[in-house]
């Protein structure tokens, strides 16, 4: 129930909500046993049971509460039945019952639109604070993470909180408190019987609650398996393009289908035990009301401590029980299903960040002498993959790394970019430590354009514009033009508001490449790291990705990461990585002269 109750904190901001209803609650319950508890004066009037009582009957105390209230009760019907006589009284009984039922129904519609608020507004502040927490947590967190997984925490699990946990909340609510004034009244007909069903009422719950305690971990296991559905769906969505070209439908299928057949089998077992609860609970039910007609009838017929009016009222009132005790063991299974999804819920919030701003952290807005990595060592596993490296690369100049696969150029671009903290070492900005600056101001000097060119399914403009909040117009044209992209884009369909669908799938491989050129540009920041931005062009693509980035590079601090070594012959220094580590460096000719590693790269690509 831990993690119930750390939902529920969620409903904390709503207490208006929540005390309305809960004033619309008890309202219900008021007038529910109130309607039916006027069977008595109708069944005294058709049977005739009242008797003659022209007084008042005094108060006695509370052990004479039930000769009291049924005095007084006698004493109204027989005044009443003398001034409108028995057909009008019934009549008026009757309109009254009608005039309860109608208040509890009305206030019971209330209560259910606060609640439905409330779980509305739970849900959107549950979803909002995962979306923030996700953006907030480092990279690192979600290459150990499926994305289908995350995406079904966000709709199903959240969804299952909503109608799991929350909605139990109204019945935790009013169930217990109709069963409780139902109870008081009860006690007030008969205590003896009353004694009886309190007595045989916590086995049934004893019963129930066994079941329901079996349910989370099927509930579980379907969680987590809808997360493998979803990641292998979205995978075979990204993928198809390969999956048609190596004909491999049926294996991925297959795949697919395994996990469905978990997922249906492990649902099956949660629904099964969830669906069992209803019937065991009126089997339950029905078994405590034939000991109740059994005794009952024995206090009627052998000593006359309980007359039939009350005893047909009793049995109705008791019914009245059956059903929140019915509803209240749904609601515990329920709880124990959703508890499986506010477990994957909050595994996500309460995951601490290992890369949050220090208390002290300090804006910056600018750097003067460079950037440099200072004795860094750094491994995503166990594999070491940056060997004690040091790399000087000052304000202005554009530094170029070129090596083999694995070599580790990639890891120092995501250092730089702070996605990742070094295991040992230290990344410094005019020599202080970049941990030392918030992530925001010091990720605002940076522009990375990637060799996947990263789009969203928006327009144009907005891509362009989509790390400058309130960018002009004309801002947003002089970008485009200073990446070579504006022709291109003039072109489309509607020009600067086309839309490029998914991933800017609508767009060639070096138009999506310009727009993440134009998007570096309109940012105009001071580092620009280019991590294989030409690797995956055509010659003629190359060509015009290659003269925006060098417009884009002009007069900034630049580290270029490349294969095609023809792209980086004019910067300012070219490191070789081998291994994690750098084992030459220097400028284009001087690397050719030293007739090493780098001249038989340049070879090889024929240079």
């Amino acid at each position: 129930m831990k993690q119930y109750f750390k939902i529920l904190r969620f409903a904390l901001p709503y207490k208006r909500q929540i005390i309305l209803s809960i004033i619309f609650n008890v309202g219900t319950v008021i007038f529910s046993l109130a309607s039916i508890t006027t069977l008595i004066p109708i069944l005294r009037i058709i049977f005739e049971k009242g008797g003659a009582v022209a007084e008042p009957v005094p108060y006695t105390g509370i052990l004479g509460l039930k000769d009291y209230v049924t005095g007084q009760l006698n004493y109204k019907m027989y005044s009443f039945s003398e001034a409108l006589g028995a057909h009008k009284l019934l009549f008026y009984v009757l309109v009254l019952m009608v005039v309860l039922f109608l208040l509890k129904n009305i206030f019971r519609f209330l209560g259910s639109i606060c609640i439905t608020f409330i779980k509305n507004a739970v849900e959107r502040d549950i979803r909002s604070k995962l979306h923030a927490k996700i953006l907030d947590l480092p990279v690192s967190y979600f290459s150990e993470k499926r994305k289908g997984d995350l995406i079904a925490r966000f709709s199903s699990d959240v969804l299952d909180i909503q109608w799991a946990v929350l909605s139990s909340v109204h019945r935790l609510v009013q169930d217990p408190l109709m069963i409780i004034m139902t109870l008081i009244i009860l006690i007030l007909f008969s205590a003896k019987l009353t004694l009886l069903v309190i007595l045989l009422l916590p086995v049934s719950g004893f019963i129930i609650s066994r079941i329901g305690k079996t349910l989370k971990k099927p509930a579980q296991a379907a969680k987590k398996e809808i997360g493998v559905l979803l990641s292998q769906l979205e995978e075979h969505l990204t993928g198809m393009s390969i999956i048609k070209s190596y004909v491999a439908e049926k294996r991925v299928h297959d795949s697919f289908r395994d996990s469905n057949q978990r997922y249906f089998k492990y649902m099956n077992q949660t629904m099964f035990r969830r669906d069992l609860s209803s019937p065991i609970s009126e089997i339950l039910g029905a078994l405590i009301l034939i000991v109740i007609v059994w005794y009952g009838g024995n206090l009627i017929l052998n000593t006359n401590e309980l007359e039939a009016d009350f005893f047909i009222t009793y049995i109705v009132l008791f019914y009245q029980v059956t059903v929140p005790a019915k509803s209240l063991s749904n609601a515990f299974y329920d709880i124990k299903r959703g508890e499986a999804s506010a477990d994957r819920i909050l595994e996500i919030l309460e995951t601490d960040n290992p890369m949050e701003d220090l208390p002290d952290a300090k804006e910056v807005s600018g750097f003067n002498s460079g950037l440099r990595l200072e004795h860094v060592s750094f491994s995503y596993d166990e594999k070491l993959i940056l060997k004690d490296l040091s790399l000087e690369i000052p304000k202005g100049q554009s530094i170029a790394l070129v090596g083999q696969s694995g070599s580790g150029k990639s890891t120092i671009a995501s250092l730089i970019n702070r996605f990742y903290d070094p295991n040992k070492g230290k990344v410094l900005l005019d020599g202080q430590d970049i941990q030392s600056f918030k992530q925001k101001s010091y990720r605002n000097l940076i522009g990375f354009i990637s060799q996947d060119a990263i789009l969203f399914n928006d327009s144009i403009r907005s891509n362009i514009a989509f790390g400058v909040e309130h960018a002009s117009e004309e801002e947003i044209l002089q970008a485009a033009k200073v990446a070579n992209a504006h022709d291109f884009i003039l072109e489309t369909e509607a020009g600067y508001d086309t839309v490029i669908g998914d991933r800017g799938m609508k767009l060639s491989g070096g138009q999506r490449q310009r727009l993440t050129i134009a998007r570096a540009v309109l940012k105009n920041p001071e580092i620009l790291i280019l991590d294989e931005a030409t690797s995956a062009l055509d010659s003629e693509s190359e060509r015009l990705v290659q003269d925006a980035l060098e417009n884009v590079m002009k007069h900034r601090t630049s580290i270029v990461i490349a294969h095609r070594l023809s792209t980086i012959q004019h910067c300012d220094k070219i490191i070789v990585m081998r291994e994690g580590s750098i084992v030459e460096s220097g400028k284009h000719d001087e690397l050719l002269e030293m007739s090493g590693i780098y001249k038989k790269l340049v070879e090889l690509q024929g240079i």
